[in-house]
């Protein structure tokens, strides 16, 4: 196998794992998972984060403002530590509320 075909086996494996990982990330709470995938390569592509379109994300389950305002807590404490390796070491604008 040449370098180019390792390496773009390895990219195409981080790949499938991350996007598992935010498959399942999105059945524990309930979302659809292009929905959360979506507002992943959102953050990541402004490196900025929305607070109103996590709203948005969630507005589909017609939660309560205190049960969505938990169900997006609840979401973030599992979402930022996979944000952050996804981001390569920059930072994103807005996630600090976020991180424990």
């Amino acid at each position: 196998m040449s370098e180019d075909a390792i390496r773009d086996g390895y990219q195409n494996f981080k790949a499938e794992k991350t996007q598992d990982a935010l498959a399942d990330l999105a059945a524990r709470h309930g979302l659809a998972p292009m929905a959360l995938q979506g507002f992943v390569d959102g953050v990541l592509d402004r490196l900025i984060f929305d607070g109103e379109a996590l709203t948005e994300l969630f507005a589909p389950l017609e939660l309560g403002w205190k049960a969505r305002g938990a169900a997006e807590l609840a979401l973030m404490a599992e979402l930022v530590p996979l944000l952050k390796k996804q981001a390569g070491g920059r930072e994103i604008s807005g996630l600090a509320a976020y991180e424990h």
